[in-house]
Parts: structure tokens; C-alpha cells; sequence
């Protein structure tokens, strides 16, 4: 009887290898609808900047505090009193720090010296017709908006400011205003009028800052050594035997304008997506492309590489057309790749600068861009995201008319008002509650997927800096638990990052996040499950190339054979 068990078992097991090989022969690919759902991982930070999650790239940036978007006060030594420009435009005056009317200046770097404020109302502070009167009333940084900083070598953040006049800003006391007729060769005492104090209020560090920082000599190699090294084969390997499915991969819109994108961007990302493509082919991975930065910057930051944070997408109808011409670009060359798997129409669009009716009719446009070069890609729109997101619920009309689209949300327990009082429990509580009822409210009969297409193990709890080990594989496990429930699946942000509860590769190496749990087995039956796919995968490529029926008829026949006999023996 014992013998005829361990016959059976080989029987059984023989079976299953040729129904596995049959199905991959066959051509047999696993979507959603099959029960297919993504385990993925985004490769931030890779082909769109974010300094965050790799803050050496800016380290040899000279004057890296005045980046592009750098938003400043200045105010006077002599006075106490900061620059503000009148309502009117028609010059700049002296106000308290306490005064209602915002005085802040928005850098625009020319070079590690030289710059452009850009004010509140986009408007840019100059000369006013060739005097030494300041204004902020052109729409546009020309000759006479450029002015040059002067730091004191001592105390960096005293300056001076030249004007293009030549002669350096002055505070002058009998007209109560600034003007720019001071020759600059006092003392830098603390009663000089032409020194004045930066206060750095806010600084973005993204694609346009690092490439613009570096300016066009420096910044190709920078790219370059960063493109070839963040993200390697190896990484593809890692993520494939811990797991993980599917990539997904942010891109900005320079990546569709050819070798030499306009300034200051590097031409080269497209190779490099190339090349993700060919990894992910290589070890089993799906691709997600998303167009995490569209022309204009739909998010007025650093993720969107925004030169001064304003949010400028989807002002005109060129910028809309503009962004569905790229969709069309990248759906258009990776149509025919068999890791494409979902292309992305748009990155987080800032709530509620960016209105729902312009989305909607942007998505509809962006949907046949993609439909006009593949019919099986899926196509995901994100939900609007600001402090306080917009219901992601608004999507549904759309996403319901447009098949095969997929809505994208993204859960962070770190930047809404709401997390900030929260404890570690509390933190868990709010996921099995709120997130899981969102999830659900999304789900609807006959409605679209869902995607999770951006979390990470982290959280603003008071008292974060004592969260243990065990709390972040609690929490880890938590979330995998609800954002499972994703029909369409999930994609942990990022895969490499120097603030490390953000890097999916340093929380699996570490024991955080346990890759068993990402498909329900060991991490050492998950890489032996992975390699056996592989290998099945390598057969049935072998056998799809013959392109011989016969061969696939009789391995059709083999499995209900073997399934029958076997379970006949069993019986007797």
C-alpha cells in the first residue's frame, strides 16, 4: 500500500508539471480577471528625481540652498523690516514680519549666482523702465528681471542683491522703499541698506533642481552615474525572488522629447526605461509606466519636478494635448512588449487646483491614446491628492465607462492633519476601518479595479522615534493584509531610498517586511516556487517556438489522463 501512495504521488506530481507546462505553452496569461493581481513595487527616485530619497545627489550642487523653486524672505539688516511688493506692482516697500500680505520670493537659478524672484501672482520682480525703481509687473524673466547675489563670506546668509543696472538693491529711507542705486562697497555692517538676511521658507529638490543645480556640463554625468547605478538587473533579480510581480515605473515628460530634452533636462531616461523593460522580460516581472510629471506639473512639488511650485498643468489646451501626445509616445513603444501590463495616465493631480471636469476629459483622451496602440494594457487614473484628498469615489463614473481602466489611490499615514495625534493602535485601527470601507466603496459590481499603487510602512504617531521592530512588522502586515483586498493589487513606494522604512529593498533585507507574506509562503519556498516558474517558463518558451500541435495536443491529453488514472488508484 505504501508503494503504491509514493506511485501515486509522483503520478499526481508528474501531472501537475505537464498541466502547469500546458497552460504556459498554450499562451496561458494571468490577469485580473483570472485572479491575477499585482505585488509590486515603485522605482521612485530612479528616472524622476525625488531628493528625499537620495539626498547625495544634490551634495556637490554649489550654492545648493538657492536651487530653482527655493522660497525666500529677505529682509534688510538695517530696518527689520522684509521686501514686500505692492499690490499694484509698481514697487517694492519695507514690511513687518507680521503683516497679512505674503512677502515671499520664488527662486528661478540662471546660474549658482544669478536668478529670477518670481512673486505670488507669477509675476516677476525687475527694473521699472530702465530707472532704479523696483516692480514686480512682467510675466516674463527677461535682462532687466536678473539680478546677482553676493554672499557675505563669513555669514552666508547675508547678501547682497545686484541689479542688472549694475548697482546693488538699498533700502531707502526717505522714499520707504528699495531701490537699486547703491555702488555695494560699504562694510556689510548691521546699518548698511544694501545687506539683506535670507530665510529660506520652503526648497524643492527634484529632476529640474538637481539638473539645473549642476547646469548643462556637470549634470549629464550626474544623471547618468545615477541612472546606471540606483536601479540595476540585480534589483529586478532581488524584487522577482522575494516576490514582488510587477514594477512600477515613474517617468516625467521629457522622456518623450528625444536625446536632448529641452533645458536643463538630461536626455538619456528613455535607454534606461529600455532597459527595465528587458530586466523585467528576463525575471518575470510586469511594467506599470506612469507619467509621474507631466509638462506644467500637475502637483506643484517635487514629484512632478515643478521648477517653483506652482501647479501649471492643464492651463491650456496645448499642455492637455501636449500630455496626451506622451501617453500616445510610451503606450506606442512598448505596446507590443510582453511586460507591459498597465500604462498611467497622470501622477497624484493636485486637489482641487486641478478640476475634476479637466481630469476627466484629459483621462477620456489619455484612455484612446492608449486603446489606439494596445486593447489588453490596462489604464490607470489616479485620484486627485492635496492635505486633504479628494474622494476617490469621483472617479467611478469614468473609470466604469472606460473598460479596462483602473482607479489608483494612495494611502500614507503620514501627511494629513489626522495622523499627527494618532498612536501606534490607533494608526492599525484606522486601516481595518476607513481604508478598508474606502476599498470596499470602490469595489462595485461591475465597476473598475482598484489599485494601491502607492503606500509605505511608516506613520506620523506621536512618539514614532520608539516604534520597535515588531511595530513595523505588525504594521507591514496589516496594511498587506487590507491593501490585498485591492482588486486590482498594490505597489509599496519605493524600492530604494535613504530614509529606509521607505525602501521596500532595505524592509525585506532587514526582516520587516517578510517576502513570505507578499504570496503567503516562506521566503525560502517563495524563491524555490520563483525559480520553478522560471524554469516552466523557459520550457514553454522552448515549446511555443516549435509552434508543433502535436506536441500541445498531446500535453493536453497527458494531464487528464494522469488525473484520472491517479485518482482511480487512490480510490481502489
Amino acid at each position: 500500500m505504501t508503494t503504491t501512495i509514493c506511485s501515486m504521488k509522483k503520478l499526481l506530481g508528474f501531472c501537475l508539471f505537464c498541466s502547469c507546462l500546458t497552460l504556459l505553452a498554450c499562451g496561458g496569461k494571468a490577469d485580473s480577471g483570472d485572479g491575477f493581481r499585482v505585488r509590486g513595487v515603485n522605482l521612485g527616485g530612479w528616472l524622476v528625481v525625488e531628493g528625499w530619497t537620495k539626498p547625495s545627489l544634490f551634495s556637490d550642487i554649489p550654492n545648493k540652498d538657492l536651487l530653482d523653486g527655493t522660497f525666500l524672505r529677505l529682509k534688510s539688516v538695517k530696518s527689520g523690516k522684509y521686501l514686500c511688493p505692492e499690490k499694484n506692482g509698481e514697487r517694492v516697500v519695507l514690511r513687518d514680519a507680521n503683516n497679512t500680505f505674503n512677502p515671499i520670493f520664488r527662486l528661478w537659478r540662471i546660474n549658482e549666482t544669478t536668478f529670477n524672484f518670481r512673486l505670488h501672482d507669477k509675476r516677476f520682480l525687475g527694473l521699472r523702465n530702465g530707472s532704479p525703481c523696483l516692480s514686480h509687473a512682467s510675466k516674463s524673466a527677461g535682462p532687466s528681471e536678473t539680478f546677482e547675489i553676493s554672499r557675505h563670506h563669513h555669514n552666508s546668509t547675508q547678501i547682497r542683491i545686484k541689479a542688472s543696472n549694475g548697482f546693488f538693491l538699498q533700502v531707502n529711507n526717505k522714499k520707504g522703499h528699495v531701490t537699486a542705486d547703491c555702488e555695494g562697497d560699504s562694510d556689510w555692517g548691521n546699518h548698511d541698506p544694501s545687506v539683506f538676511v535670507i530665510e529660506s521658507v520652503r526648497q524643492l529638490d527634484g529632476e529640474y533642481q538637481v539638473t539645473n543645480g549642476y547646469g548643462p556640463i556637470i549634470a549629464p554625468k550626474i544623471m547618468w552615474d545615477h541612472w546606471n547605478t540606483f536601479i540595476t538587473e540585480e534589483d529586478f533579480k532581488f524584487m522577482s525572488r522575494n516576490g514582488i510581480n510587477t514594477v512600477r515605473i515613474p517617468v516625467g515628460w521629457w522622456i518623450a522629447k528625444g536625446p536632448t530634452p529641452p533645458a536643463p533636462y538630461v536626455g538619456g531616461s528613455l535607454q534606461l526605461l529600455d532597459k527595465a523593460f528587458s530586466w523585467a522580460l528576463k525575471h518575470e516581472l510586469k511594467v506599470i509606466v506612469d507619467l509621474h510629471a507631466a509638462p506644467g506639473s500637475q502637483t506643484g512639488s517635487t514629484v512632478s519636478s515643478s521648477r517653483d511650485g506652482f501647479m501649471e498643468w492643464g492651463e491650456t489646451e496645448e499642455n492637455i494635448q501636449e500630455t496626451v501626445a506622451i501617453i500616445d509616445f510610451l503606450t506606442a513603444r512598448y505596446a507590443k512588449h510582453p511586460s507591459l501590463y498597465a500604462v498611467e495616465l497622470l501622477n497624484e493631480p493636485l486637489f482641487p487646483d486641478v478640476s475634476l471636469e479637466k481630469l476627466t476629459n484629459y483621462y477620456r483622451a489619455g484612455y484612446y491614446a492608449v486603446r489606439n496602440h494596445s486593447s489588453t494594457a490596462y489604464v490607470l487614473l489616479s485620484n486627485r491628492l492635496g492635505w486633504n484628498p479628494a474622494d476617490p469615489r469621483e472617479l467611478l463614473p469614468i473609470s466604469t465607462e472606460l473598460k479596462g481602466s483602473v482607479i489608483d489611490v494612495h494611502y500614507y499615514h503620514m501627511f494629513m492633519e489626522i495622523f499627527k495625534s494618532m498612536n501606534f493602535k490607533q494608526n492599525v485601527d484606522y486601516l481595518y476601518t476607513n481604508v478598508s470601507t474606502e476599498l470596499n466603496q470602490l469595489s462595485t459590481p461591475n465597476g473598475p479595479l482598484v489599485f494601491v499603487g502607492e503606500w509605505a510602512t511608516d506613520w506620523a504617531t506621536a512618539g514614532f522615534a520608539n516604534a520597535t521592530k515588531e511595530d513595523y512588522q505588525t504594521f507591514s502586515k496589516a496594511q498587506l493584509e487590507v491593501y490585498g483586498r485591492a482588486t486590482f493589487g498594490w505597489a509599496y513606494w519605493t524600492f530604494k531610498c535613504e530614509l529606509r522604512h521607505f525602501s521596500m529593498e532595505w524592509m525585506i533585507t532587514n526582516g520587516y517586511i517578510n517576502s513570505g507574506s507578499l504570496t503567503g509562503v516562506s521566503s525560502d519556498a517563495s524563491r524555490r516556487s520563483g525559480d520553478t516558474i522560471r524554469i516552466f517558463s523557459k520550457l514553454s518558451a522552448d515549446i511555443l517556438k516549435l509552434q508543433d500541435k502535436r506536441i500541445l495536443a498531446l500535453l493536453n491529453l497527458i494531464g487528464p489522463i494522469f488525473i484520472f488514472v491517479s485518482t482511480f488508484c487512490i480510490v481502489s
